[in-house]
This record gives C-alpha cells, sequence and structure tokens, in this order.
C-alpha cells in the first residue's frame, strides 16, 4: 500500500474538509477569545461540592490521555461514514461555538493549588498548569471532546459494542479527571457535556448539515 493509499485508509477524502473545520474551529474558541475575554471580569464557579474533592495529581495521567482518546475517536469517526462524520464533526463544530459565546458572555476562572516538580504527578501536573491559563473553564473542552467521542461511537457499525462502552467509562474517568486534577470545576462538566449534547442533537435531528457539507441521502436508521 503506497502512502497516498494508506493516508486515504486513515482518512477518507469526504473527512478532510470537516476535520480541518474542527481544528480551526476549536483553535478559535480556545485561544482567540482570550484577548478579548481576559479584558473582562471573570467568574469563580465553584460550588461547595468542589471545595470538598481532593486534588490526585495521579489523576493527571488521565487527563493528558484524553487528548489520545479524542485523535483515535475522531479517525475511528471519520472512518465510519460520510453520513457519521459529517454529522458529529457538525455536531460538534456547533458545541465549539457555544463554548466560545460562552467564553466571551460568562469568563471563568478558578483557585488552584500550588504545586512543585517534585515527583511524576506532580511535574506532570506542574506542566499543565503551565501550558493552560485557569481560564476558558465553562464548559469544559475535555467533557466536550470525550462526550463527542462516545457520542460518535453510537452511531458506529464498523466495531463491536466494546468501543462504546469503553469510551463511555474513560469518558467518565475524563470527566472525573478534570475535577482532581482541579483544572475544572463540576459545573464545567455539566456544560461541556450539555454544550455537546446540543451540538449533535442539532446534527443528528436537522438537517443543517446538508447546508454547509454535502450529504448523500442519509444512512440513519
Amino acid at each position: 500500500m503506497d502512502t497516498k493509499k494508506a493516508f486515504d485508509w486513515l482518512l477518507p477524502p469526504y473527512s478532510r474538509v470537516p476535520l480541518l473545520a474542527m481544528a480551526g474551529c476549536g483553535f478559535l474558541t480556545y485561544y482567540l477569545t482570550r484577548p478579548i475575554s481576559q479584558q473582562l471580569p471573570h467568574y469563580d464557579l465553584s460550588l461547595p461540592l468542589d471545595a470538598a474533592i481532593p486534588f490526585v495529581p495521579a489523576f493527571s495521567v488521565i487527563y493528558v490521555l484524553a487528548y489520545l482518546q479524542w485523535v483515535v475517536g475522531f479517525v475511528l469517526i471519520a472512518r465510519e461514514s460520510r453520513e457519521v462524520c459529517r454529522r458529529v464533526l457538525f455536531g460538534e463544530i456547533i458545541a465549539k461555538l457555544l463554548c466560545m459565546v460562552c467564553f466571551l458572555v460568562i469568563p471563568t476562572t478558578m483557585s488552584r493549588p500550588e504545586v512543585v516538580p517534585d515527583g511524576f504527578f506532580n511535574a506532570i501536573m506542574w506542566l499543565i498548569y503551565r501550558l493552560d491559563a485557569a481560564d476558558n473553564l465553562f464548559p469544559s473542552i475535555h467533557c466536550l471532546e470525550s462526550w463527542v467521542c462516545f457520542r460518535g461511537a453510537l452511531h458506529m457499525k464498523k466495531l463491536g459494542p466494546w468501543y462504546r462502552y469503553f469510551s463511555f467509562f474513560f469518558g467518565l474517568l475524563v470527566f472525573a479527571s478534570t475535577v482532581l486534577v482541579k483544572q475544572h470545576v463540576a459545573v464545567d462538566i455539566i456544560g461541556g457535556i450539555l454544550a455537546a449534547e446540543i451540538g449533535q442533537q442539532i446534527a443528528w435531528r436537522t438537517e443543517a448539515v446538508r447546508h454547509v457539507w454535502r450529504l448523500d441521502p442519509p444512512e440513519i436508521s
């Protein structure tokens, strides 16, 4: 198999524009909102529950592995079919646009513990805190992405049920990691799931996607 055929097998041509659009929207949402939101008052949405949740640096591994879950998840979604790929990614883009509005209208922040890189897990946490400021928290992008991967898995027929179960339970671990490493508060998890779900409902229950990307006749069962 030559390089072009291998790449076409990995990411079919119909998936490339949606994937690039999704990546571009994610970049705009997370990074280009910051110069605006930094000039605005920020709100701490912490609840008493958040104060009771312990700081567990070991969950930094799950927090980082979430990025791998997204890469694998979106590649599998892209390869499933044109219909699944374009609808799931269209829903993802809608969810990111909702996040963009929230980041600008309700800028959020939170208190994070002081971390000294004196061990493996603490070193990971120290690096995460250095790379990711305590803003753009509501809704949680981490939770949003993991939920979209799970929702995409529900439409997959090429893989067995095991992948749906894996996506769901790993997603729960990701949700837990966001609060256990003190990158988010509980409300951010709910916001991330709601944003993802609103996007998916619009993508699958309406024909809006057909006005953005050409689709073949529906394959929805």
